[in-house]
């Protein structure tokens, strides 16, 4: 699988990347239907304090891609909630397939 990392007004973090990527090929393993994916992440100006730094997930396949974005204080757990919602997805995604098979 193919894994693009965008970076918009925040600095490239290695251990982030490292982290997405090993949880990006469970599901890949799981999922063998996905193409590749892109993930983005950026700083927005906020006033609370528990949102502002955000993670967007962007999953390729054949058909519709799946896409997922959260806010929280850290980039960390913006993208643990954020490949939880493309868990989500992917999980109906495959139950269709195997229901029009």
């Amino acid at each position: 699988m193919n894994i693009n990392f965008e970076y918009h007004e925040v600095s490239a973090s290695p251990r982030l990347e490292a982290m997405i990527t090993e949880k990006l090929n469970k599901l890949e393993n799981k999922y063998d239907f996905i193409v590749g994916a892109d993930v983005y992440f950026k700083k927005e100006n906020t006033s609370n304090p528990e949102e502002g730094k955000i993670c967007s997930i962007r999953i390729s396949m054949p058909g519709p891609t799946i896409f997922a974005e959260n806010s929280n204080a850290s980039f960390e757990a913006a993208t643990a909630k954020a490949i939880n919602e493309v868990s989500a997805q992917l999980q109906k995604r495959k139950e269709k397939m195997q229901t029009h098979q």
